[in-house]
């Protein structure tokens, strides 16, 4: 089986008040034409792979920049999808630099691993001085609904922001005291996280202000059956993680928080992607 090779570069730059997008791409992936929903500095952009997903020896390879002043949203149309492997990994990467002033709501939808896949998932955010990122990433372990459990294969996820945060977890298939033991996933099938950074140390009263919203937001109707927590691993980032046995409730919440720490960090009220709503 021949295997696919992308490779999409990004950079967000501010001209004359407007974020405007330039692109390169290698492969399948691919950006969209932007969208001005809410305002001409804020560009909210959707990544496309005809694909619909990765099969073992697959790579798929992003760099994105955000030039000083310019705010990115990006997102996507759907799942990104895993596929079983037969050997060989498949490979998802993200290389993000943030310029200072720079702002970046980086907010893919949901990735699911397919039994029998294996694959990486890596990210990394590099924050300058004065940059602000919004990001998440969910996770759905297999099809339970379809009655396609992740029995098989194994999946690795890394997100960094080096020199403040690393978060790294493998996940094998057939780990039972990860995926169903009290200290692991507790027999959830859905893991997410989502984050608030900035490339200086966060201002104490506002930190507190985005934690509390995290967690009140998690406490409430209709979030509270899901398993979730906040807090802040260091004086740059805010960290909120979620476990639940179904994508939609998880991803319910992630927006809720995502929309709440836009208006407390930004005075910006949420603008969903409209591709959110298709």
């Amino acid at each position: 089986m021949s295997t696919w090779h992308s490779h999409l570069r990004l950079q967000f730059r501010l001209q004359h008040d407007r974020t405007v997008l330039h692109h390169r791409h290698e492969g399948g992936l691919r950006a969209l034409a932007s969208h001005y929903p809410e305002a001409a500095a804020v560009c909210h952009q959707v990544l496309v792979h005809p694909p619909g997903g990765l099969v073992g020896g697959d790579t798929l390879a992003m760099d994105l920049d955000v030039d000083a002043g310019a705010h990115a949203v990006v997102t996507t149309p759907g799942a990104g999808r895993f596929y079983r492997s037969t050997g060989a990994p498949a490979r998802q990467t993200l290389e993000a630099r943030l310029a200072p002033g720079a702002r970046l709501e980086w907010l893919p939808q949901d990735t699911l691993a397919y039994d029998g896949c294996i694959a990486e998932n890596r990210s990394r955010f590099h924050l300058a001085p004065g940059a602000e990122l919004i990001a998440w990433d969910q996770l759905a372990l297999g099809l339970p609904a379809a009655d396609s459990a992740f029995r098989h294969g194994r999946f690795t996820q890394h997100i960094e922001l080096p020199g403040v945060w690393l978060e790294r977890g493998h996940i094998a298939a057939d780990d039972a005291a990860l995926r169903h033991a009290p200290g692991g996933l507790q027999g959830h099938s859905t893991v997410a996280t989502a984050w608030f950074a900035a490339g200086s140390a966060l201002a104490a009263a506002r930190r507190d202000a985005l934690l509390d919203a995290a967690r009140q937001l998690a406490a409430s109707a209709p979030h509270a059956a899901l398993l979730a927590g906040a807090t802040a691993p260091h004086p740059q980032i805010i960290v909120l993680r979620v476990l639940g046995h179904r994508t939609e409730p998880v991803a319910a919440l992630l927006r809720a928080v995502w929309g709440a720490w836009r208006q407390l960090a930004w005075a910006l009220p949420p603008c969903p992607p409209r591709v959110w709503a298709t």
